[in-house]
Parts: structure tokens; sequence; C-alpha cells
């Protein structure tokens, strides 16, 4: 069967959900015994999302091959269960930057070479190789943005000339808000109306509308819908709020969205097999017994208002631990700049149940977590530092256990007396000429557990792959000081040159990570690494 694609677009505002619409249905798909695959489009300059604002833009996901990507590709990873490789992710500097490249290289044969239509080809030619070389029945492109932004139009114009090329291979699904204003009390479709309008001025129009509200949209308004937009009413699909985006695959399949897709090719539609899904979803609405978790960050706040999209395989790794455990998350966002502000702020960790501390990069907020890590370890609070977390956890042990008042690491203080987290070896040569994007650590990498540690029961082996993401690293120079000193080196590169996990064995559940076990967790695979934590914190 030829490869089919499906197009994801937003309308009237970004944010709505085209993310976890395109990773459900392809939930969905999968369910039916197909192969799917997932791509996402971000219409940034940016080469990659590594270079990115995390509060603009979200968290930063890192793909097993080292690519820095949107974190829509994180939801395709963990509702698809697959790993997902850096083919599936472009940029408009991404594909600016081989256009450019195939132009000095004379690979257009000395044509004049112009945005169109040698720009959309590119995108097509990227999407044609991903269909070809993972040799899928669908591949579901997410287009980043919102229908009449200028920095979107290339790829709808790709998908254009896509459809154009093989109508019968391609559809176009718009994910579109139904706001119900509060002193109007009515659901309006006219937002709607306008994004299906201004897709046609790019010559794309849909054929199907996700309609994302905060209640479910009724017939009086799926009829308007259909008849202003030319859209079938079959091929509207509600898609209101949910407690857990988990749900969504099954209300898709409900009202038989994968059923329509494969009818509108001419493809039978195999019976869904969602019961894992079920089982989970219903795992989800049992667990009413909580358990809080703090996360201590410094990329939460925007003005008024939270965005914890910043951490968010963080906050889905520990949703999966707790479900498995039966267990209600309950997810506190701290501020650690506050307790630099006042320390007194620290005794609201002793209502928490476990604390973590992401990654992150540069010196602001660094001392409120190193006064968080103390606070944890002192009070005997489960804590699970990750990356920047890891690094802040060995200051925090080389200052208040060994004495080491000025122990600092080099991104905060570089001419630190006691420097026990230095820069990679290998990353000081692009530090001194500024080639910073793309050049951390990437990807993934093995790491030997030691026996008999709180990690290695918790894997439950001796070798463990896990992704990575920074520059700097535990000095080796401090670590015989460490190590006597009672913190524990339980994983390690397999040469032994690089620390990968530390951890207290004195405590209920004291372990730093390098890596970001989050980028694995699943929601029906949970992180072993994240299992052990939240357990701990159950038994505190």
């Amino acid at each position: 069967m030829p490869t089919k694609f499906i197009f994801v677009i937003g309308g009237v505002m970004s944010g709505v959900g085209k993310g976890a619409s395109t990773a459900s249905l392809g939930r969905v798909l999968a369910s039916k015994g197909f192969q799917v695959t997932a791509m996402k489009i971000d219409p940034y300059i940016n080469v990659d999302a590594g270079t990115m604002n995390p509060i603009e833009h979200g968290e930063v996901f890192v793909t097993i091959d080292g690519d820095e990507t949107d974190q829509d590709m994180g939801n395709y990873e963990r509702f698809l269960d697959e790993d997902i490789t850096r083919e599936n992710y472009m940029t408009t500097g991404r594909v600016y930057q081989s256009v450019i490249n195939r132009e000095r290289n004379m690979e257009y044969g000395g044509k004049c070479v112009q945005v169109v239509p040698h720009v959309p080809e590119e995108v097509i030619r990227r999407i044609d190789y991903v269909a070809q070389t993972k040799k899928v029945d669908f591949v579901l492109i997410e287009i980043g943005g919102t229908v009449g932004e200028y920095e979107n139009i290339l790829f709808l114009e790709a998908l254009r000339m896509m459809k154009s090329r093989d109508p019968n291979s391609v559809r176009t699904i718009l994910v579109s808000y139904l706001p119900v204003p509060p002193s109007i009390g009515e659901m309006k479709t006219k937002p709607t109306q306008h994004a299906v309008r201004e897709a046609g001025r790019t010559g794309v129009t849909p054929d199907f509308i996700v309609c994302r509200s905060e209640e479910t949209i009724d017939l009086p308004r799926r009829e308007k819908l259909a008849q202003f937009c030319g859209v079938p009413a079959n091929h509207i699909i509600a898609a209101a709020n949910v407690s857990s985006i988990y749900k969504i695959p099954q209300i898709f399949d409900e009202q038989g969205f994968g059923d329509s897709l494969l009818a509108s090719f001419g493809m039978k539609s195999p019976k869904s097999r969602l019961k894992e899904w079920s089982t989970l979803t219903n795992a989800i609405e049992r667990a009413t017994e909580e358990v809080t978790i703090g996360v201590i960050g410094k990329y939460f706040a925007t003005g008024d208002f939270v965005l914890p999209d910043v951490y968010l395989s963080v906050l889905e790794a520990i949703k999966h631990a707790s479900w498995s455990l039966g267990r209600k998350p309950v997810i506190s966002w701290l501020n650690s700049e506050d307790y630099e502000q006042d320390p007194s702020k620290l005794d609201e960790l002793k209502n928490l149940d476990g604390i973590l501390i992401p990654g992150g990069f540069g010196t602001r907020g660094i001392e409120g977590k190193i006064l968080a890590i103390q606070y944890a370890r002192e009070h005997k609070i489960p804590y699970f530092g990750i990356c920047y977390g890891m690094q802040c956890a060995v200051i925090e042990y080389a200052r208040n256990v060994l004495g080491m008042s000025e122990a600092n690491t080099v991104e905060m203080n570089p001419k630190a007396n006691n420097p026990v987290i230095h820069l990679m070896e290998n990353q000081q040569e692009n530090v001194d000429q500024g080639k910073l994007g793309g050049t951390l650590r990437l990807g993934t990498y093995p790491c030997n557990l030691a026996p008999k540690t709180v990690t290695a029961r918790a894997y439950g082996v001796q070798q463990i792959h896990e992704r990575h993401r920074h520059r700097y690293e535990f000095n080796n120079d401090y670590r015989e000081t460490l190590e006597k000193a009672g913190l524990v080196v339980s994983g390690e590169s397999p040469d032994g040159q690089l620390v990968e996990i530390v951890e207290i064995s004195d405590h209920p559940f004291f372990v730093g990570v390098q890596f970001h076990p989050e980028f694995q967790s699943r929601p029906l695979r949970p992180h072993p690494l994240f299992t052990a934590f939240v357990q701990a914190a159950i038994e505190k």
C-alpha cells in the first residue's frame, strides 16, 4: 500500500492541542494494525529547538540520535511507544540551510533558486524520505503555528503541492478552538469558519475538523460547521477538555475518527485494539490517594502565568510512575529563586512526599536549588536530581558535608576554588569558539551500574542506555574525596571516565543522574527510576 500522508494544521490560536491530537490519532491507527510515524514542522528560523527559549517554546525533547526537538516529539514517542529520530523533525532554519547548502554545491544545476518552489520541495523531499526509509503506512505531519501566519505559509504550500501531486494520498485535519464567551454563554463557530477560509486562501481545504473546546460541541454547532466549512458532519470530531490527554485516543475511536479517515482513503478499517489504553485510563480514574511531588525549577513563570510545559516530559514521567503505583500525582511547581530571596520558605518542603530538580542552564536560581537539596538531604525527603539537579546535589554535598564552602560549577563561577563540576574536555573548544548550538553531549549513551545500589535495584540490569543533553560534568579530581565522604557513584560510562549517577545510601531515596530519564518514560512503561522515586515518596 502506498504511504498515506495526514497533515495536522491549527486554527484560531496556538497551543490548542495539535500535538496531542496528532499523537492520539496515530495511536488509533496503530491500534488497527497499521505502521505509523509522526513528524513535526516548527516554523522557526532556529535550526533546532536547542536554542529556543523554553518559557516561550516549551521543553526541548532529545531523540535517541541526539536531535534537540520540539516537545510534541515526546508526545509522539509516548503515544506511539516508539523511538523517533531526527529525520522526523524540521524547522524553517533547517530547511533553508539545506536549500542553501544544495545551491552552494550546484545541486540545482545552475537554476535560479527560489523560495517557491524550492523551499516547499525540500519540505516534501524530507517527508518522502521518512516515508521511504521507515516503510510506514501513515505519516502524520504536524505543522506548527496557525493558518494565516506568514511563518508557516511555505509548509502549507508544501501540503498543497503534495495534495495536487496525489490527491488520494493526502488528507488535512484542522485542529481549531471553539470558544464559549462567558458573557454570551454560547459556543461560537465563527473563529473556526474564518480559519477554514484562511486555509483556503493558501489552497488548503481541511478534510476533517477537530473541535477543541471547554465542552463538547453540540449538534447545531456541528451542522453549522458542516454547512459553512464544506466538511461532512461525520468528519467533525469533538475534542472537549479532558482530565488526562491519555483519554483522547479512546474519545477519537468512539467517534469513529480512524474509521472515517480510512474510509476517506477508500480503505477498510480493522477493529481498534485499545485495551491497554483502556486499562491505563481506568487506572488513572481509580487513583484517588495522593502522592505530592515538588518540582523545583526556574522556568515556570511568564508574567502572572505558570507554564509547566517547560518540564513536560518530567511531569509526564511522574504521572506514569504514580499511576502505575495506584496513586494520584499532585505536582507542586516551586521557583528556586524564592528560596534565595527568603530561605525561611524552605519549610514548605516538609509538606512534600518527594522533591525533584530537573535540568536547566545558567546561574539564575542555582543557589535556591542547592538550599532545597540540602533541606531534602537533611530532612530525609526523597530527592531525585536530573542533569543540573545532579550537579547541584554534588555541589551541595561538597559544601555541607565536606566543608568545601566555595565548591561550585564552573558554569556559575569559572574561577571556583573547588570546581566539583567542570566543563567536559571536548567541549572547551566549542565554548572558546562560540560554537554552542547543537554541540552539547546529545543522544543515547551507555552507563554501567554499580551492584547493590538503589539505582541498580531500580533498573534490574547491569548496563543501561539513557539520553543526554549537557556540557558540564562531574570533576573526577574530586571523586575519591567525595566517595570517602559517603557519596556513592552508582553509575559511570563504560570506560569509567564519566560519572553518570550519584546517590546517598543513608537516605530513603537520594539519587542524581546526569542524563534525562524522563525522555524514555512511557504511559504503558513507566521509567524504573521514576517508579523507584515515587515509591519512596509514597513510603515517606
